[in-house]
C-alpha cells in the first residue's frame, strides 16, 4: 500500500443471519483507491453496493477481510474506535439524508465538529460558508421539515464536508432529485472534490454520474464483475 493510497479493501466479505440460513451479500471484494481519485460503485439492486459503502466508511464490520482507511486498518476495530477514524477522515452522504429534525440547517451542518468538541465562532462561520457554497445561505435557520428534498440533500452535502474529510462516501446522491437539481448536486460534489482534493466514492444507478468518476466497479451478487478506469 503506497503513501498515496486512501482506501484499501482486502477480500471483504459480509454475511448476515437470515431465517433461511446465512446470507452473504459481499464476497471477497478487493480494490485500492488513490488519494484524490473518484470511484463509482454500480450494479443492480441487492448487489451489495450500499453494504460495501458502509463497510468502507466504518459504519459496520465485515465478516472477514479488512478495510484500510487513510492508512488505518479498521475492519477489526470496535464502534467507538471506528467512530474516531470516521470523524477524523470521513464524510458520508446518506441516501435518506439523516438530518436531525430538531436542528436547523446550520445546526445540522455543524454536528460533525460539535461531536468532536470543536464548536465555536470560527466553526459557525465555516458552516455558513458551506451553506452558501451549496446555495442555501438564506435557508440556514430552517428546519428539515421546512426544506425540500433537494435542499435537505444539499444540507447533507455541506455537513459531509464540514470536517474537511479526506474521503467522501455518497449513497445514491442524486437518487431522490429531479433532473436539474440532480445535475446541480453532481456539479457541487465534483467541484468540492476538485477544490479540496477529497477522495470520492459514489454508489449510483446513474450511468452518466458514474462516467464522471475516474474508475467504475460493477457488483453483481456481491462479487466484483468488472473494474475499469474511465
Amino acid at each position: 500500500m503506497s503513501d498515496q493510497t486512501m482506501l484499501k479493501v482486502e477480500r471483504l466479505t459480509k454475511t448476515y443471519r437470515a431465517a433461511g440460513g446465512p446470507l452473504t451479500v459481499l464476497r471477497e471484494v478487493s480494490f485500492e483507491l488513490e488519494a484524490g481519485a473518484s470511484l463509482a460503485v454500480v450494479g443492480p439492486s441487492g448487489s451489495g453496493k450500499t453494504t460495501l459503502l458502509g463497510l468502507c466508511a466504518g459504519l459496520d464490520r465485515p465478516t472477514s477481510g479488512n478495510v484500510v482507511l487513510a492508512g488505518k486498518p479498521i475492519g477489526a476495530l470496535d464502534e467507538d474506535k471506528r467512530a474516531l477514524v470516521r470523524n477524523a477522515h470521513v464524510g458520508f452522504m446518506f441516501q435518506n439524508f439523516q438530518l436531525v429534525p430538531t436542528l436547523t440547517a446550520l445546526e445540522n451542518v455543524l454536528v460533525p465538529l460539535e461531536l468532536a468538541g470543536k464548536g465555536g465562532l470560527s466553526t459557525e462561520v465555516a458552516g455558513r460558508e458551506l451553506l452558501e457554497r451549496v446555495g442555501l445561505a438564506d435557508r440556514r435557520d430552517h428546519y428539515p421539515v421546512q426544506l425540500s428534498g433537494g435542499e435537505q440533500q444539499r444540507v447533507a452535502l455541506a455537513r459531509a464536508f464540514m470536517n474537511s474529510p479526506k474521503i467522501l462516501f455518497c449513497d445514491e446522491p442524486t437518487g431522490n432529485l429531479d433532473g436539474d437539481t440532480a445535475q446541480a448536486m453532481i456539479e457541487l460534489i465534483f467541484g468540492l472534490n476538485r477544490e479540496r482534493r477529497t477522495t470520492l466514492v459514489l454508489v449510483t444507478h446513474d450511468h452518466e454520474l458514474a462516467k464522471r468518476c475516474h474508475r467504475i466497479i460493477r457488483l453483481k451478487g456481491g462479487l466484483v464483475i468488472s473494474d475499469e478506469t474511465v
